[in-house]
């Protein structure tokens, strides 16, 4: 299963009644069919999605909006799309938050605020080849995609080589590695980058982590801050980074044995 991120721009993201949407609602493009290959190399190709779109529908069956790919816990099961499709610009998500729960309430908010404004969709490739572009750049055209959700994640967390990217590399060079393939200097590159990436990620994360222990210290709590009972449900990514970091850290290892 593989990953992708996108920043949604102002003009492509909706959310709540100020958009012309019901209070909870929300219009997203996951991905869009730009001819300009993102850091993988790879454009998606129009009626890349329309297939499995049109399953879903077929079955009745509902794609769940996630917060940070988290698959393994229900809490994180923020949203689900009401409506989806294709059109000239990429493929489109019509969506509803779950308002009764806290969690989802606060996604929400930083959504509808534009404080939180990147996309990701987890998926397998059904069907891909090589494309010579028009500008003579060769790229990886996905052509069938098979997308199991897509969830909103942290602008701080996936920046440059995004965590939830980073997670891509490494969760192919430890399957390599185990598998007892030797790994080439390409993937050395992308391990060395992703490890960078991690680095700047958690040293970010310390710093918020040194800020918000002094002003706990050192100050008394606003008063339209919100309840300890919500604080509560806001999910943190020091945990998930720290555990990426040190995959990385063992994949790095690891490589020294097994570079071509």
């Amino acid at each position: 299963m593989k990953t992708k991120t996108a920043i949604l721009a102002t003009t492509r993201l909706k959310a709540g009644p100020e958009d012309g949407l019901e209070e909870g609602q929300f219009v997203v493009y996951p991905s869009t069919f730009t001819r300009t290959p993102d850091a993988y190399g790879d454009v998606v190709a129009p009626g890349a999605f329309a297939e499995g779109i049109q399953a879903r529908k077929d079955q009745g069956a509902v794609l769940p909006g996630l917060f940070g790919h988290r698959m393994d816990d229900p809490d994180f099961y923020v949203a689900y799309a009401i409506d989806e499709g294709e059109d000239e610009h990429g493929w489109w998500v019509k969506g509803q938050f779950e308002l009764d729960d806290p969690k989802a309430a606060k996604v929400y908010r930083l959504v509808k605020g534009r404080r939180l404004r990147e996309l990701s969709f987890a998926y397998d490739v059904l069907d891909e080849g090589a494309v010579q572009l028009d500008d003579g750049q060769k790229a990886n055209e996905l052509r069938k995609l098979d997308v199991h959700e897509f969830s909103f994640v942290p602008i701080g967390a996936n920046r440059d080589t995004s965590v939830v990217a980073v997670k891509s590399i490494t969760d192919h060079l430890m399957t390599d590695l185990k598998a007892g393939r030797a790994i080439s200097a390409k993937n050395e590159d992308e391990l060395r980058t992703a490890h960078e990436a991690i680095g700047r990620v958690l040293a970010a994360l310390d710093s918020d982590s040194n800020d918000d222990s002094s002003k706990a210290r050192g100050s008394e709590p606003a008063k339209d801050e919100e309840p300890d009972a919500a604080k509560s449900e806001e999910p943190t990514r020091a945990p998930s980074a720290r555990a990426l970091a040190h995959q990385i850290e063992l994949a790095s290892s690891e490589l020294e044995f097994t570079t071509l």
